[in-house]
Parts: C-alpha cells; sequence; structure tokens
C-alpha cells in the first residue's frame, strides 16, 4: 500500500491555553483510571488476587479512589479513562465531584486512631488527593462538549434500565433458586436479592435465608449490570451525534463556488449531499464539508473553493471537531488538500487512486487517435469482444442531462434504479449525492441502456466535474441483463462525450491499486505479495481487487486519494466510522428507541 505521510508545519489549534504542566496532569488523571481499571479486571478473574483486594477494603481498610474488585467497577473506569482520554467535560465534572466526595470522606475517616494506624490507608489517601489534584492542574484540558440532551437521556436509561434489570434479575433468581425452603421467600426478597447482585458479584447474602442460587446466576446478574453501566456511561458521555445540516444557503454558496473551481477536485460536487454539514472560512471563499459518524468528524475530498482561503476553513472545522471531542478525518483528499491539512497538524496515509479517463482519446466511432485508450489493439481485446457482443444484441445507450429528461421518464429512471438497488441501504458517501432526480441537479449527466425490445435495462448517473467533465455517482442495472452491459455503457459515453462536451471522466476509486499492481510484478517482495494475497483473500466480499480490475480496462489515470488523521490510535474508529458513513456497516449503541431520529437522504 502506498504510504504518505506530510510532516505538519503549524502548531495545533487548542480551544484553550495549555501548559506543560496542564498536559502532565492530565495525563497522570487518565493512567491512574487505566491502570484502577486493569487492577479491577483483574482481580474480578483472579479469584484469590480479587479476594485480597475486597478484604483491603473492608471495615478499617480503604482502597484509593474507584480501586474495587468486579468487572462492573472494571467497565466503569475504564469507560471514564476513555471519556477523559477524549477531554470530555463531562467526565471530568464526574470525577472532580466523586473524587473530591471521597476524599472528604477519607479525610474525616482518618481522624479516627483505628483508620490512621494502618500504612494502606495513609497510601490510599496519598493516591486519591493526587488524582483531585491532577485533575484541578489540568482541569484546562478537559473542553469536549457533549450533548445538551445527554443527562437527561442517562438519567431515563438508568431508571428504566435498573427497574427492567432488576426485575430480570428477580426472574432468574426465582427460576434458579434451589434453596430446600424456598416457599418461605416472597417475590420481594427475590428482587430484592437480585437488585443486590446488580450491585456486586460478592454481596452479603445472610439475610436471604430463603433463596440459594447457583454462582452462573449471580454472574448473569452482574453482566446485565455491566451492560446497564455502559448503557448510562454512554448515554452520559456521548459526543453531540448531529451538526446543522446542509441548508438552502449553504447550498446555493456551494455551488457558487463550484462553479468558479469546480473543475480542481472531481469530488467536489459531492459536497451538495445534504446529510453533510459545512464550515466556512471567514471570507466565504471556502468551505469544508462533512459528517459526524461515531464521534468521528468526516470530511469528504478536497475542501471547496479557492486553495488559498482552504486554511481558513480547515482552522475552523478542526476546532468545532476538538471542541466537542470528534475525531477529524478526510477521506479521499488529493496530494494538493494532503498537504494543506499537513500544515494543521494530520497526517496521510495513501489509501487507493480515483480512475480518470481522458475522452480526447476514445474519439468517435471506436476510431480514436490516441494511444492504449482505444477499442483498438491486444491489450483492449477483452473490453473490445464485451462491446461487440452486448452491441450485436440489440442495445443501445441515450445520453442526456438530467434537466432534459421530463419528469414523468425521471419518475420511471427512479422508480427502475431503486427496484435493482443491491439491499435496503444506499452506499455511499464520499463518491456519492445520495440522491437522484433532483431539480437542482439538472447539469448531472443520466445514461439509459435499453435492450432490442426497447427495454430499459441499467442506468448510470454522472454528476457535474467542473464545466468539461464528469463523476461517476450512481451504477444499476437489470440482474437479468447481459454482461458487461455496463462496460458498453461507459464506453458508449467516452464515445460519445463530445455530444455533450465533456473531455474527462472520474470513474470508480479503486482501494489499494498499488497493492495489486506492483504485488503482482516480477521481483515483488514478501512483504507486499503477502499484502496482495490478503486483499485479494477479502475482496471475495468486499470487491476490493475487482474494482481496480473493472477500472484498468479503460486505461485510466491513476490519481492518488488519500486518508487524513490526527494519532494513528484513531485509524480504527475511522476505519469504522467511514463504513458506516459509506454503508458498509449499521451503526451500533442504544436501542433505537433510544436514538433521536434523523431524516436521511434517500436517491
Amino acid at each position: 500500500m502506498g504510504d504518505a505521510r506530510f510532516a505538519p508545519n503549524v502548531q495545533r489549534s487548542q480551544p484553550s491555553p495549555r501548559t506543560a504542566a496542564s498536559r502532565r496532569a492530565a495525563a497522570f488523571a487518565v493512567w491512574y483510571l487505566r491502570v484502577v481499571a486493569f487492577v479491577n479486571f483483574l482481580s474480578a478473574v483472579w479469584v484469590s488476587f480479587g479476594n485480597d483486594v475486597r478484604r483491603h477494603n473492608e471495615e478499617n481498610y480503604f482502597t484509593p479512589y474507584l480501586l474495587t474488585a468486579g468487572f462492573a467497577s472494571g467497565v466503569f473506569t475504564m469507560f471514564l479513562a476513555i471519556t477523559m482520554r477524549r477531554r470530555k467535560r463531562a467526565a471530568w465534572i464526574l470525577n472532580i465531584v466523586v473524587s473530591v466526595l471521597f476524599l472528604l470522606l477519607f479525610g474525616v475517616a482518618m481522624a479516627f486512631p483505628e483508620i490512621r494506624q494502618h500504612a494502606q490507608n495513609w497510601i490510599s489517601l496519598a493516591l486519591t488527593a493526587a488524582f483531585v489534584a491532577a485533575l484541578v492542574v489540568g482541569r484546562r484540558e478537559f473542553y469536549a462538549k457533549g450533548d445538551r440532551s445527554n443527562p437527561r437521556l442517562a438519567a431515563a436509561v438508568a431508571v428504566g434500565g435498573l427497574l427492567v434489570s432488576s426485575l430480570l434479575a428477580a426472574l432468574l433468581v426465582t427460576v434458579a433458586n434451589q434453596a430446600d425452603d424456598s416457599h418461605r421467600s416472597t417475590f420481594l426478597e427475590r428482587w430484592n436479592y437480585g437488585t443486590m447482585r446488580l450491585i456486586s458479584v460478592a454481596a452479603d447474602d445472610s439475610g436471604f435465608a430463603g433463596i440459594s442460587t447457583p454462582n452462573w446466576v449471580d454472574v448473569v446478574i452482574n453482566v446485565i449490570s455491566t451492560v446497564l453501566i455502559l448503557a448510562v456511561l454512554y448515554a452520559a458521555f456521548r459526543s453531540r451525534r448531529a451538526v446543522d445540516r446542509l441548508t438552502e444557503d449553504d447550498e446555493t454558496r456551494l455551488r457558487a463556488l463550484l462553479d468558479r473551481h469546480g473543475d480542481r477536485d472531481s469530488l467536489g460536487y459531492f459536497a451538495l449531499r445534504r446529510e453533510k454539514s459545512v464550515t466556512w472560512s471567514p471570507t466565504g471563499k471556502a468551505a469544508v464539508a462533512h459528517r459526524v459518524v461515531g464521534g468521528v468528524s468526516l470530511a469528504g475530498g478536497d475542501p471547496i473553493g479557492d486553495p488559498e482561503a482552504w486554511p481558513g476553513a480547515i482552522e475552523p472545522w478542526l476546532a468545532e471537531a476538538r471542541a466537542h471531542g470528534w475525531i477529524p478525518a478526510v477521506m479521499g483528499a488529493s496530494e494538493e488538500a494532503g498537504t494543506v491539512y499537513a500544515r494543521h497538524g494530520l497526517d496521510a496515509l495513501e489509501i487507493g487512486d480515483e480512475a480518470i479517463v481522458e475522452t480526447a482519446a476514445w474519439g468517435s466511432g471506436g476510431n480514436p487517435p490516441g494511444k492504449h485508450s482505444s477499442l483498438e489493439g491486444r491489450a483492449m481485446r477483452t473490453v473490445r469482444q464485451a462491446y461487440n457482443r452486448v452491441r450485436r444484441a440489440g442495445y443501445t445507450v441515450r445520453v442526456r442531462r438530467h434537466a432534459d429528461i421530463p419528469a414523468d421518464e425521471m419518475t420511471y429512471l427512479l422508480q427502475r434504479a431503486d427496484d435493482w438497488r443491491d439491499g435496503a441501504t444506499e452506499r455511499g458517501f464520499s463518491m456519492a449525492l445520495g440522491r437522484l432526480g433532483d431539480p437542482d441537479d439538472g447539469q448531472c449527466v443520466m445514461l439509459e441502456c435499453a435492450d432490442g425490445e426497447g427495454e430499459l435495462r441499467a442506468v448510470l448517473s454522472f454528476v457535474p466535474w467542473g464545466p468539461n467533465g464528469l463523476s461517476l455517482d450512481l451504477m444499476r442495472r437489470d440482474r437479468d441483463s447481459d454482461n458487461g452491459l455496463m462496460e458498453f455503457m461507459v464506453i458508449e459515453l467516452l464515445q460519445r462525450a463530445q455530444e455533450i462536451g465533456i473531455t474527462q471522466v472520474s470513474l470508480n476509486f479503486a482501494m489499494f491499486r498499488s497493492v495489486f499492481e506492483r504485488g503482482g510484478r516480477i521481483g515483488a517482495g514478501p512483504v507486499l505479495r503477502l499484502w496482495r494475497s490478503l486483499l485479494s483473500f477479502f475482496s471475495r466480499w468486499w470487491q476490493i481487487e475487482s474494482l481496480y480490475r473493472a477500472n484498468a480496462k479503460y486505461r485510466p489515470i491513476w490519481d492518488p486519494r488519500f486518508l487524513l488523521f490526527e494519532k494513528s490510535a484513531d485509524l480504527p474508529r475511522i476505519g469504522i466510522a467511514a463504513a458506516r458513513a459509506e454503508g458498509f456497516l449499521e451503526a451500533p449503541g442504544l436501542p433505537k428507541w433510544l436514538h433521536r431520529k434523523h431524516l436521511e437522504s434517500k436517491r
């Protein structure tokens, strides 16, 4: 895989003043929570160690802040560590309130000689005080805002979840109760027992003589409590999930920028996807179109507008992401944009190439003057045979701008395209418009392919790329049609491009193209060959290699595209967010009835 890294030349903008002391204090607080989470998990699976931890937290002994034993406490502490690492203000507030109260209680307890005589308690007091001091000194580091609805949602999840989980625990206790005198226990007692087990596996059950359950019941109940804690914490600390969608004014201004600078980037028109948001430069001469997915502020392609004004749009976009604790990332940026983003603290990783075909080499009638690009020659034999086979079968292609298609015909095209869609989920983000047939997209180009009997069999739709280019947006065909139909339609467009004034066409994006190309050459190293083999294996499901092969047929110009990111540790989250944005993964999280409803654009 090609790899290009652009060294940042300027310091990253921060939402508040920072000092070396505040950074170190914040790091100490995060690492304290990580270590405590590790000990909690370890004590949960290591029985003897867990018993020791519990003994050191009973009667006259105290352990440091949040140090207990069990999965639930481990999950709670781990979640706090993660949210603190993401600089969430709400997590800082929760920690400062709870830890200060704990420290005050600790201080009062140390006034008693039987507490003060144990060295362990002094160590615990010192660690807790150090954690509180780190929170105070590092307070400027925790600036990320959450959603305003988070407290209400967390309270609803906590109350409703506790009621449901306690009833479920009581039901498990009732079914699995092995006590001989079980008739003495009432449902209220079993409910109380189940609620107690939700809090701790090692809770004292001596007061429940009529209840005796197997260990697996206690473990299952504790797992339920862990899930409940996760749900409450997720609701309390989640990032703001949505920003303002594209407004009519935003769209009008973006179209004006595309009219002046749209020929710079083949992905520019996809900034008009209406589920995106837009951040403007102060002058209004540039903008960054993006979407927040899973805590990642994901931009697509290059900034829109004058390159000299790009920094003015990039800086407020990054500032907004950091203010809300989002991870900034860019998918499909060009090398020019990658260099500009790098100056603002982002690294770049080459993720593939875009296939761009110059139409001048194709001419008309299949007899172009260009070298290696026409249907003539041994290299184009396979494509030429497929093209001729489809043409002999009687298929024809009609090329029109969307604005030239009557409303009733467009309605029919939309219906057929929807019938041919693969699955219920619309895929696409960085190289898809997300709609078809909108009156505002009149300059888009539609290719309609009909068989010998005049029945529609496939459609292709392209968005404008400046005044003389097109970018592929949508491909749909009848599964019962002949093979090679898409190749036939693309070649027809290339040969007839002069009719609609087109000089270049951007086709599909080929992920990891350089790996397939270089990995198959003589002398390729073992690492590259192994990487190529792995990608070929995964291509059975994700069409990685097939997209490269399909694009390579037209002998295109390969234009590298880059993924921009801040930290390598963020790449897994960025990858998941990108897969969700492109429609390859469903959004995880709370049940649907707890999600804020978002209106999704449909083609």
